[in-house]
């Protein structure tokens, strides 16, 4: 999307609920909301249906679709996000019916990321993930993904076309896999070096959003950008942390986790998450100042990732953003802190010691 202050696409979202089974809900849904806004886009409406399962064809049903064609029509709307993945079939099936330009939840994310990646190995992992996303799709491409030529008269130029597109994007899933595994390999003995050295090493992990470059800078003055957006950080920094006793340890950065992220950027930046996996100690940052029914949910994404990828190291949950109003809902034992005002740092540094004498 990468949109500007100036010139916001406006933005309709788009959800079907399965009360009966596992679908989008209410917090999903905010949460795309939140995507949407990072990315740039004003939000004009949401539109939701229920149903007892998905219509195969289009998702939801071709009468709120005529209602979404509708209202795209009266307040302009330059994109149609639906809070699901859609296959190319579903997308050009979507927007032939409303007429507007139809994304998912993935190619959202993707974009996302495509925006703030920043070092070559990140924009080498975004670009992975956005060809693998691109690959089954060719052949139901829409409005988002159409090409010059097709039609009557072209129809065989255009299959030729297809195949080469086909050929061209598994090339280059070729050469970025090589790429990064190079990469790898480097990260790999960077990771044996410090275990040679005796090095002691701490990943921040968490929901996205929930602090944790606040709490990195807070803890290492390593001025990273902290924004209040999702995803604000892609690329992890590691930085020296010199404890009380003297001791030295590296303090690393993660990329924010999210539910449903795209299988295809979990592959892709599964080099990256694998600092936390090779962690000696992992502090799980917690959001305290969320007021939604989602915290165990969140904790839960966190969690079952860090398992995915054999994480295995001591966890110490840390609440931040203990200024909020909800600091009073814990109990006094849970370890809160405000990377923001520096409340409860000692405490948490004092914690971390005990892993490391």
């Amino acid at each position: 999307m990468h949109t500007t202050q100036e010139q916001k696409q406006k933005a309709l979202l788009a959800a079907v609920f399965l009360p009966k089974k596992r679908g989008s809900d209410d917090s999903s849904l905010n949460e795309l909301a939140d995507l949407t806004t990072t990315a740039g886009a004003e939000i004009i409406a949401s539109v939701t249906q229920k149903r007892d399962e998905f219509v195969r064809a289009t998702l939801m049903g071709e009468g709120k679709l005529l209602e979404i064609k509708e209202l795209a029509k009266d307040e302009e709307a330059d994109v149609l996000i639906f809070d699901h993945e859609l296959s190319g079939s579903q997308i050009r099936n979507i927007e032939s019916i409303t007429g507007v330009r139809t994304i998912d939840r993935t190619m959202l994310i993707l974009d996302i990321f495509a925006a703030r990646a920043l070092s070559a190995e990140g924009k080498l992992q975004v670009e992975l993930a956005q060809q693998k996303y691109r690959l089954p799709r060719l052949t139901g491409m829409g409005i988002t993904m159409s090409r010059q030529g097709g039609g009557i008269g072209a129809r065989g130029s255009g299959e030729s076309k297809l195949e080469y597109d086909r050929r061209h994007i598994q090339n280059r899933i070729s050469t970025l896999s090589k790429k990064l595994r190079e990469l790898e390999a480097r990260r790999e003995q960077q990771a044996k070096r410090r275990i040679k050295d005796n090095v002691f090493t701490c990943a921040i992990v968490g929901y996205t959003n929930a602090g944790k470059s606040t709490l990195l800078n807070r803890l290492t003055k390593a001025g990273v950008l902290a924004e209040d957006k999702l995803f604000a950080t892609l690329d992890p920094k590691a930085m020296a942390l010199y404890l009380a006793s003297g001791n030295k340890i590296l303090l690393t950065d993660t990329v924010g986790l999210i539910r449903r992220l795209p299988h295809n950027l979990v592959e892709a930046f599964k080099s990256t998450l694998e600092t936390a996996a090779n962690a000696d100690l992992i502090l799980h940052i917690h959001d305290l100042g969320d007021c939604s029914e989602e915290q165990e949910a969140k904790a839960e994404t966190v969690m079952k990732l860090l398992s995915d990828i054999g994480a295995d190291a001591p966890v110490i949950d840390v609440w931040n953003k203990a200024d909020s109003a909800l600091e009073d809902s814990l109990d006094a034992d849970t370890l809160k802190v405000s990377a923001k005002t520096g409340v409860g740092i000692d405490r948490l540094l004092a914690a971390i010691e005990g892993f490391v004498s």
